[in-house]
């Protein structure tokens, strides 16, 4: 079994930035795709970006040119800087690991991400 572990989130003033950090642990096992989903009050969880184990990456519009998602592969974590935060991107938000255990997603617990001012 994965385990996740997140963190980083807090409270921002809108144009701030914030590093949401994860950490993967478990049995011997192999990191397909890393990526971040947000859900925000009263709606859906979202994807949020994704990196895949060549490195291939790929975000959602809404944060495109402000996020950036990374991963070390030697800590089996992944990443996510958060730069010119805007009010909307206020949410909770969880890592999503597929790995030769769990090839349908491994979760975390989630971290909260408030941008007000």
């Amino acid at each position: 079994q994965v385990q996740l572990v997140e963190s980083g989130g807090g409270l921002v003033q809108p144009g701030g930035s914030l590093r949401l950090s994860c950490a993967a642990s478990g049995s011997i096992f192999t990191i397909y795709r890393m990526a971040w989903y947000r859900q925000a009050p009263g709606k859906q969880r979202e994807f949020v970006a994704h990196i895949t184990s060549s490195g291939n990456i790929m975000y959602t519009d809404s944060v495109k040119g402000r996020f950036a998602i990374s991963r070390d592969n030697a800590k089996n974590s992944v990443y996510l800087q958060m730069n010119s935060l805007k009010p909307e991107d206020t949410a909770v938000y969880y890592c999503k690991v597929l790995s030769s255990l769990n090839p349908a997603g491994s979760w975390g617990q989630g971290t909260q991400v408030t941008v007000s001012s």
